[in-house]
Formats: C-alpha cells, sequence, structure tokens
C-alpha cells in the first residue's frame, strides 16, 4: 500500500478524478455527436455538453499545470522498472498536453466556425479567433485526431494502472485512490 509520503496529495487526486469522471463522459459524447442518424435533439444536446464541459475541463487543465508546478508529485516507488517510468512519464506528458490541446482545439473549431459556447455567452465571454472556415476546419482536424489520441493514452492510462491495482497490487493504485 502507499503511504501517506508516497501518495499524491488530495488536491491533485480530487483533480485527477474530477478530470478523469469529465474525460471518460467526453470521448464517448464526443465521438456519438458526430454519428449519422442520431435524433437533431440527441445531437444538440451532445455537442452542447461537449462545448460546455470542455470549457470546464480547459480550465481545470490550467488549474492542474499550476498546482502541478507548485505541488511536486511524489517519488516514483524504488520497484518499478526504469522502461515503466519512462512509459509512465511520457504517457503522463502527452496526457497534460492533450487535456490542454483538445480543448482549446474545440474552442477554436466552434468559435471559428461562428457556434457558440453557451457557457462562455452565458458571461459574455468575447470570441478570441475570427470566423474562418480554414481555421476551423484546421482545428476540427487536430480535435478529431486528438480525440483519437486522448481515448488511446486514457485505455493506457487506466490499463496500467488496473495491472498496478489488480495484478501487480504493488501500491502504484493506491498512490492516487482517494484515500479513505
Amino acid at each position: 500500500m502507499a503511504t501517506p509520503s508516497t501518495s499524491y496529495k488530495s488536491g491533485a487526486r480530487w483533480l485527477h478524478w474530477t478530470m478523469a469522471i469529465l474525460v471518460l463522459g467526453m470521448i464517448p459524447g464526443g465521438f456519438l455527436m458526430i454519428q449519422e442518424g442520431l435524433s437533431r435533439s440527441l445531437q444538440n444536446n451532445l455537442f452542447v455538453f461537449h462545448k460546455n464541459v470542455g470549457v470546464l475541463l480547459l480550465v481545470l487543465i490550467v488549474i492542474r499545470l499550476i498546482y502541478r508546478a507548485r505541488n511536486a508529485p511524489p517519488p516514483k516507488p524504488g520497484h518499478l522498472p526504469g522502461w515503466q517510468v519512462k512509459v509512465a512519464a511520457a504517457t503522463h506528458g502527452l496526457l497534460y498536453a492533450l487535456l490542454f490541446i483538445m480543448p482549446v482545439a474545440g474552442y477554436v473549431r466552434v468559435r471559428a466556425g461562428g457556434f457558440p459556447i453557451e457557457a462562455l455567452d452565458a458571461v459574455g465571454f468575447p470570441a478570441l479567433v475570427p470566423k474562418s472556415e480554414a481555421l476551423a476546419g484546421f482545428a476540427k482536424s487536430v480535435h478529431f485526431y486528438g480525440g483519437w489520441a486522448i481515448a488511446i493514452l486514457v485505455a493506457m492510462h487506466v490499463g496500467a494502472a488496473l495491472h498496478h491495482g489488480l495484478i501487480k497490487r504493488d501500491g502504484v493504485f493506491s498512490r492516487m485512490w482517494p484515500r479513505r
């Protein structure tokens, strides 16, 4: 089991699990909302959900990056092979990058496409990019391929966490699991 000195702080755990729940809803919702044959009402609701949760995720990743810069994570367990430490670091780095890139690309795609973002519009937040089909198309591609990349990385991350938590039972998973 992880000890308080090897566990993540409560702020890091709260941000991790809040974002995990939101991202795990965003991935299938994002892929579903672009499918043909959905009712217009369901598709519109999915788009509104996706755009507004994307805004929330952008705020949370900025908070998380600031938190991470001010609060070093606990040291990695000494029993982990070097290659696992390197793969985990690369996966985490890519996840952090994509958690920032995805909402930014989504924002640019929506605003450059001339569409609303209801949460931002409600508070009078101005569009930060001009309306541009070319820019919207580029951002749409970044967001689409980023969606596949983040889905793959999340699957890898969850798979590794389950491997450590259920099979190896080596304390790695419990470092981030909420304390009782």
